[in-house]
């Protein structure tokens, strides 16, 4: 298999349509549609299945996608090591949270534009840290923010960055902003405004309420933690999230830090990458400059 019919598979694979495939890469649909097929014949398998008018991948397009972002990412780096460029290129894959991206890294990445003006940079979203690891040890992902733990024995490098601090947020409006210690109990008749599934706020804040012996009912289920802080300042419901995200709200009254004890495990967010992963001058600088810029918090 050549490196053009992987590439071309994987924007494929992303954007689920032939034809605007073959417009990103400037190439014929009908080559798109010959390098999937050759891929294919030489896999034995189907990529792809189409259903009405929608292509889906098909269980082995979504496992051999992974491999060929690895096998891609090899054939980049094999170029840079044998080039001897002083002028770094190439592309950094990296995995984040939406909060991490909005609050945490613009800094970082304008200062690392500055030092690699031709390296390429590709956030993806890293909704849970068993996604990010999962990408990271398929070497989809170069380097990862997680909010977990270390494993005896993985194959990751975890390093700590920073102790978050978590907050229970209501709108300014709230009767319970004016109590001073506000119990799990009380929460458990409030409409609780989450990330999604598997995300570490979620399963922290879901967390507390089961070590108390409580549930909610009341739960909507958010993509977005902008969309979850305007639904507090609306006053839909209440949430639980990094103090990053709303320190400017509860500075200017837009909402409250309710009275909550919080006896959970402390937090950290980390940065992670693959042991065995080859550090690039780009990598390199990317997870230095992170170092550096969290101490600064």
């Amino acid at each position: 298999m050549e490196i053009k019919q992987l590439i071309t598979f994987t924007i494929a694979a992303e954007n689920l349509n032939f034809t605007q495939t073959a417009k990103l890469l400037n190439f014929a649909q009908s080559s798109v549609t010959a390098q999937i097929k050759a891929l294919e014949s030489e896999l034995g398998t189907p990529l792809f299945e189409r259903l009405g008018k929608r292509l889906f991948l098909t269980k082995a397009g979504y496992q051999f996608k992974a491999y060929a972002e690895k096998m891609i990412r090899i054939s980049e780096e094999a170029k840079l090591i044998v080039s001897g460029s002083e002028e770094q290129t190439g592309t950094l894959i990296v995995g984040a949270q939406e909060s991490q991206c909005t609050y945490r890294l613009p800094p970082i990445l304008k200062e690392f534009k500055s030092q690699f003006p031709k390296v390429k940079l590709v956030f993806k979203p890293a909704h849970s840290d068993e996604m990010a690891r999962e990408q990271l040890a398929a070497g989809v992902l170069d380097v990862a923010f997680i909010m977990d733990t270390c494993r005896p024995g993985e194959a990751l490098v975890i390093e700590p960055l920073i102790k978050e601090e978590l907050v229970i947020v209501a709108s300014s409006t709230h009767p319970l902003k004016e109590k001073f210690e506000v119990s799990s109990e009380d929460l458990q008749h409030e409409t609780l405004l989450l990330t999604e599934a598997g995300c570490s706020y979620r399963n922290i804040f879901e967390g507390i309420f089961r070590s108390a012996g409580v549930s909610s009912l009341n739960k909507i289920e958010f993509g977005s933690i902008e969309a979850i802080r305007q639904c507090v300042i609306a006053g839909l419901g209440i949430a639980l999230l990094p103090m990053m995200a709303v320190e400017e709200d509860i500075r200017v009254g837009r909402m409250n830090k309710l009275g909550w004890k919080n006896t959970a495990a402390p937090t950290y967010t980390q940065i992670a990458w693959h042991k065995d992963k080859w550090m690039t001058p780009p990598l390199k600088a990317f997870i230095d400059l992170t170092r550096q810029t969290f101490k600064n918090y």
